[in-house]
């Protein structure tokens, strides 16, 4: 190490970060064993980790429990405004953006979705759950239920392929239903990620996710969706909006 007056770990952390800065560590990579790296600067694991963690705490570096120590991409922000149009705030970061979806099924309203979409319970709902993906990266897990009275063909073949062809809620409604697509509440919590999510997003267990809870009206004020997503915490930014 040079000759500082600073904290080796704030020159362990400055090197680093040039590193990453000049490309040497690419946005996904995994930079190598603590062993290695203290043996690279020579110092101890002690103040290795505390370089590492000033680097994480600021964004450049993220850690996964039994994988390792990676470059972090820039945070994916999303505005979370009066309408929804998830798609539309990804792409004009430059983001490409895709689903895959995972099962479209009827299902019997539980308590917190019939309370939800204010309707009985065991009414009948149609469950869409898809991945959605940011540059081909899997950044968030969906279950959207929607009240079959009011779209009593949504779970028809023609419509599950419009909505894969179209690629985003709010046009599949506005297109084949002439409805609007507009939030109405959305509650944001912290969580850890579950197994079935795990391997959807491609994380490990343990690791953070932002649970979002919304409910979403049409412009008739009927609650026409009730959506449960889960974003990765080391990739999404949640950015509440007030303009409309």
């Amino acid at each position: 190490m040079s000759k500082s007056d600073s904290p080796l770990y704030i020159q362990i952390s400055d090197q680093l970060r040039r590193s990453v800065r000049a490309g040497h560590y690419k946005v996904g990579d995994r930079l190598p064993a603590e062993s290695q790296l203290a043996e690279q600067f020579g110092v101890n694991r002690h103040t290795l980790r505390q370089a590492i963690s000033l680097l994480r705490q600021e964004g450049t570096l993220r850690i996964e429990r039994g994988r390792g120590t990676f470059v972090a991409a820039s945070p994916i922000r999303y505005a979370i405004g009066k309408r929804v149009r998830y798609n539309e705030s990804l792409r004009a970061q430059g983001r490409s953006v895709r689903f895959e979806m995972v099962r479209s099924v009827q299902l019997f309203a539980s308590g917190s979705v019939s309370q939800a979409l204010a309707i009985p319970e065991n009414a009948p709902v149609a469950l869409i759950e898809r991945v959605s993906y940011a540059d081909d990266i899997p950044v968030s897990v969906s279950n959207s239920y929607f009240p079959l009275a009011l779209f009593p063909d949504l779970l028809a073949p023609e419509r599950i392929e419009q909505l894969i062809t179209l690629g985003s809620i709010s046009k599949w409604l506005s297109t084949y239903y002439d409805t609007d697509h507009i939030r109405l509440e959305t509650i944001v919590s912290a969580s850890m990620v579950e197994p079935q999510e795990a391997k959807l997003l491609a994380m490990t267990m343990g690791q953070p996710i932002l649970l979002a809870l919304s409910i979403n009206i049409d412009q008739r004020n009927n609650v026409i969706e009730y959506g449960v997503t889960k974003f990765r915490g080391d990739l999404m930014e949640m950015v509440f909006e007030n303009k409309y």
